[in-house]
């Protein structure tokens, strides 16, 4: 006989869950006195929810709520369960955070110590008919590391705790953007499965372009099994089936699906996806496939190692950014949650996210939303600016975590990279790790040898580095930037952002600039009176070294020095869209020598001063506006080249793009037009060219007062100014602005008489729901544009700081 049938233990079936603190730096009260608990879920919520604890991300009560990743806490509930007659019981976690005890009955099930895999634990003849009380105890996660790295040693880490020492997200113990939350609980979904016979233990289904799918299912027998089993996979109108005897651990079926519509990218094609069906007499699956091709070349050329990703053989130009876990908490993520920040990533233009190795797998919801909207997905595994112990016990959960996670994410059609570490291997090189590891290994085991075999066994269709950034040769620096992928974080850190033009890479998958979140956004969680750039909350919400300081110093001869904190607000958010536009407009004038570009960061995990294009509570930073015009489809940028200057179009779509360009040379501070040349262009599908620009447009009588635009007849514009903002002359009342009313919000308007540059609107300070179609709109004298407000009622003018502009910032 073959059976199984669930017991849901979550919230939402029926369980009803307490967490109390059993030992720790507990505030007095709390220890033993049980509160209300959601699973899935994490003890700072719980408390949150029940007025245990205020708010995390206000003020400064991140510091004030650290004893909670230092106190054991445990989760109990109490369940009723029918005995139904199967041979097997199972107790199944697919996620617990972290080091845990397991309990059913007073008899203990096992221990665990990874919050990137599941469990499952025979609770046979522990499980009763009648009440059961299930318990899990955690350690704090800040002392459970502390004492991990006391018994095995200590490994070379950034930050404050020893997080390399735990397989827990590195994030949640505070990175220099994120707050420190060190979390504990049952964070995914947690049941009984009763079952006898056989059951079905993964599916593993491979999509090809060529229509065939291989679908992998692993199958666990009870010892007393003795029937066939059919195991059946339905996949776009076909069916295979294959009978497999008692103890087969794995059946293969191949699906052959024809006259299949291949899955591509966003902007390469459609994304259609097959569902498919495996069933096991009581026990099925379900899931989507996409039929893709997927390649990434690397092998050497005349310039360096390329890294060209390339989707059913056409090689696909990435307009990515990274992505870390979209809150803090990430249990308070659902379907909704991700759609949202995903479109996000659509909405400017880009093709890829890369999910990076300090954070987590992410859900099933992020990359089914991915495979929807045809967003590539580049997984890290998660290993992140620290070295790691390749000895046990940390050895073998690395590799149960890593084939769990293949064997999930493989199916997934937007699935494009896999990606063993983030800097660990520039870190070995070059952050001073050799003394300290003493000849030790760090994880080059895993990265260079474990991991690829994983992938390749499990995988073999999704192509794999070993790091980022990585040369894809053992005997060249990981982060040279004529190989393979790089990342760029002197600019920010160090130099100016005027450095980019320095590097000519292949393909940058990290380099970002910090700016502040929207300012309803700040102000929600940092009251300092009055409110200062340097003020003690402001630096609870500004993780990095130096960040106020690294802000202040980037402004450069950019813009200039801010008189008051609304100045200081406008000209940082200006500043990081200026810096990361500035190096994407010079990294695609290199096409086809570089071959994408993945900014640092899309989203925030909470209300902070960072490097996102999307502030914590969801609004587009003025970072988010220039990424969708330096993302967009068609790009024209003016660039110096040799002691002149060119106009490169970069032509990212399937058609070729025919234009008439205008290059007008004109006054800043008036109407005139003081030159104008005329050119066409025509640019292949995919592909770039460089038009020098003529003498008579190029030489400036006065660059303080003269700028070039630059614009195609189908509307694709872009500027070049001969000096910075803080020696260009702008006209003081160059626009004015008309407010109308409209069905839900309003418009704003604006209409110049002389060059208006970057202007911005800023509706979130009047309503903080209200939020603006368009930011860093720049007008010639003559030329309007309309703001469209969503979300307010409609003020009766806007001004400063609502309403801002470069020439505001000059006057």
């Amino acid at each position: 006989m073959t059976s199984l049938k669930t017991f849901d233990l979550t919230t939402d079936g029926g369980a009803a869950w307490t967490v109390q603190a059993v030992e720790g730096p507990a505030p007095d009260g709390l220890i033993g006195r049980a509160v209300a608990a959601t699973v899935p879920g994490e003890v700072h919520t719980d408390l949150l929810a029940a007025g245990e604890i205020p708010d995390p991300f206000d003020g400064d009560n991140e510091s004030a709520l650290h004893w909670i990743g230092r106190t054991r806490w445990s989760f109990r509930t109490t369940f009723s369960w029918v005995a139904d007659g199967n041979e097997r019981q199972d107790l199944v976690a697919e996620g617990l955070d972290t080091v845990a005890t397991v309990t059913l009955n007073g008899q203990e099930l096992g221990r665990t110590a990874n919050q990137h895999r599941s469990y499952r634990f025979d609770v046979t003849g522990v499980l009763v008919a009648g009440d059961n009380e299930l318990v899990i105890e955690f350690e704090g996660p800040v002392a459970a590391a502390e004492a991990e790295r006391a018994k095995v040693g200590s490994w070379p880490h950034t930050n404050l705790h020893p997080y390399n020492e735990l397989r827990k997200m590195a994030s949640n113990f505070g990175w220099d953007w994120g707050p420190d939350v060190a979390t504990a609980g049952i964070w995914r979904p947690i049941r009984i499965e009763s079952w006898s016979g056989v059951r079905i233990d993964s599916v593993r289904p491979l999509a090809g372009a060529d229509g065939v799918l291989n679908t992998f299912v692993s199958l666990v027998w009870t010892d007393t099994a003795a029937e066939y089993a059919t195991v059946t996979v339905e996949v776009g109108g076909t069916a295979q089936s294959a009978s497999v005897k008692p103890g087969t651990d794995t059946a293969v079926l191949t699906n052959r699906v024809p006259a299949v519509d291949l899955w591509w990218p966003r902007g390469y094609g459609e994304q259609p996806l097959y569902d498919v069906t495996v069933t096991l007499a009581d026990d099925a699956w379900t899931g989507r496939v996409g039929f893709r091709d997927i390649t990434v070349n690397v092998a050497p050329d005349n310039d360096g190692t390329p890294f060209v990703l390339s989707v059913n053989g056409k090689p696909v130009y990435v307009r990515g950014a990274n992505w870390i876990p979209d809150d803090a908490f990430v249990t308070r993520l659902n379907a909704d949650t991700y759609r949202t920040s995903i479109e996000d990533a659509v909405d400017a233009g880009m093709n890829l996210l890369r999910v990076w190795g300090g954070g987590i797998y992410e859900s099933e919801d992020f990359y089914d939303v991915c495979d929807e909207l045809g967003i590539l997905v580049w997984q890290d595994f998660l290993f992140a600016c620290a070295a790691y112990s390749e000895d046990e016990p940390l050895r073998s959960e690395v590799e149960a975590e890593a084939r769990e996670a293949v064997t999930r994410l493989s199916r997934h059609a937007s699935l494009a990279v896999w990606n063993g570490n983030n800097e660990n291997i520039w870190g070995y090189v070059e952050w001073g790790w050799r003394v300290p590891l003493a000849g030790r290994p760090w994880g080059a085991g895993y990265y260079l040898d474990l991991l690829p075999k994983i992938v390749a066994e499990l995988d073999p269709r999704t192509p794999y580095s070993a790091g980022s950034p990585y040369s894809f040769d053992q005997f060249i620096h990981p982060n040279d930037d004529r190989h393979g992928t790089m990342h760029i974080w002197d600019v920010w850190n160090q130099v100016d952002y005027t450095t980019y033009r320095k590097y000519k890479p292949r393909f940058v998958s990290e380099f970002g600039f910090q700016g502040p979140p929207a300012w309803s956004t700040l102000t929600s969680v940092v009251h300092d009176s009055p409110l200062d750039p340097y003020g003690e909350q402001m630096l609870v919400h500004q993780k990095a070294f130096e960040g106020n300081l690294k802000l202040e110093r980037g402004l450069g001869d950019h813009l200039p020095g801010w008189k008051d904190i609304d100045d200081w607000h406008w000209t940082t958010q200006l500043n990081q869209a200026r810096a990361i536009a500035y190096g994407i407009e010079h990294f695609r004038s290199l096409f086809p020598l570089n071959t994408g570009a993945v900014v640092w960061q899309l989203n925030d995990n909470w209300p902070v001063v960072s490097w996102a294009a999307v502030d914590g509570h969801g609004i587009r930073k003025p970072l988010w506006y220039a990424l969708k015009r330096v993302y967009a489809d068609r790009l024209l940028t003016v660039q110096p080249r040799e002691d002149q200057l060119v106009v490169a179009a970069h032509n990212d779509t399937d058609s070729t793009w025919s234009t008439e360009v205008t290059v007008t040379r004109r006054s800043t501070v008036g109407d005139e037009v003081l030159a104008r040349e005329t050119f066409a262009i025509e640019i292949a599908a995919r592909s770039a060219i460089v038009s020098e620009l003529p003498e008579s447009v190029v030489v400036a009588s006065n660059p303080r007062a003269e700028y070039l635009e630059v614009r195609g007849a189908d509307g694709v514009t872009a500027y070049w100014y001969f000096v910075e903002d803080t020696e260009l002359q702008l006209a003081g009342n160059a626009y004015t602005a008309t407010i109308t009313p409209t069905e839900g919000g309003y418009d704003v308007t604006v209409t110049a008489t002389a060059l208006a540059k970057d202007l911005a609107l800023f509706p979130d300070r009047l309503d903080a729901a209200a939020r603006v179609d368009s930011s860093l709109i720049t007008l010639s004298a003559g030329e309007s544009h309309t703001f469209h407000v969503t979300g307010a009622i409609a003020p009766d003018e806007v001004a400063v700081p609502v309403l801002r502009s470069v020439n505001d910032l000059l006057n």
